[in-house]
């Protein structure tokens, strides 16, 4: 969480009561302003209601109103127990059906992923890993801790598992992993995933540059290759505040009462 001084809204003019444009309106562009000209900048809180009330001679109900509309807009972030911030400079929308690299999602969408690791190395499965994975007790693996950046923001903490046979040398992976397993003939071709919420304890929250407590996806990944057979087990912590997960759904045909 950044720690810049709150900027005082005084300094960017009044707002001016006699024009046809609602303070509401008059206040989000104010805001909109400070962000673009870079006084606020993402990640930074916003002055509380009371604050910006008060330095600009409005009721807090207003207040209330402009910024419920700059969060709708995407523009800005309300925490619990934290405050209202500015939205991270990256916001991703990922579909839930559809199999891809966090390497290649990126790309896709004109940014420019990061990869800044952890740990990496090998080691006998756990129980938990080797149920995951079809393994063995004991069998060996390859685990490739990462905090996954775009455009230098940090957006995701990935701790992956794999087969130590399918990438024997952790040190291979630089960036995408699943690249290096399509390189090995051992292309990801689906998965299972569970996810659900979860509050960030304070490493993980440091490393996301985000409050302690922050809510983050929780992401269980299971991969598997053309032949059926378990390539990556992952678990991952995404950002809440810069990740929309999206799933398209259809209703099925309606069945029909055999007599």
């Amino acid at each position: 969480m950044k720690t810049a001084a709150q900027p005082d809204f005084r300094d960017a003019g009044s707002l001016d009561e006699s024009s046809p444009t609602p303070l509401y309106l008059q206040l989000q562009h104010l805001i909109q302003q400070a962000v673009r000209s870079g006084k606020l900048r993402a990640d930074e809180a916003l002055p509380s209601e009371r604050d910006l009330s008060r330095q600009l001679g409005i009721s807090r109900v207003t207040v209330r109103k402009a910024i419920a509309g700059l969060v709708e807009k995407g523009m800005l972030v309300q925490r619990w127990g934290s405050g209202t911030f500015i939205a991270p400079a990256v916001q991703v929308e990922q579909p839930l059906s559809r199999l891809s690299s966090f390497t290649d999602d990126m790309l896709a969408r004109g940014l420019q992923p990061g990869a800044v690791f952890l740990g990496r190395g090998v080691g006998p499965a756990t129980p938990k890993e080797s149920m995951a994975l079809g393994l063995s007790p004991g069998e060996l693996v390859s685990r490739f801790d990462r905090l996954r950046t775009a455009d230098d923001v940090p957006m995701a903490i990935e701790h992956a598992v794999v087969p130590n046979r399918l990438v024997p040398d952790p040190e291979a992976v630089a960036t995408s992993l699943y690249a290096v397993l399509i390189g090995r003939g051992h292309s990801p071709r689906r998965a299972l995933q569970r996810l659900h919420a979860v509050l960030l304890n304070s490493e993980q929250a440091k490393l996301l540059q985000v409050p302690d407590g922050t809510a983050a996806l929780y992401i269980e990944r299971r991969s598997f290759d053309q032949d059926g057979v378990a390539v990556e087990f992952t678990s991952s912590y995404y950002r809440g505040d810069a990740y929309d997960f999206v799933a398209e759904l259809s209703l099925g045909s309606p069945s029909t009462e055999q007599e």
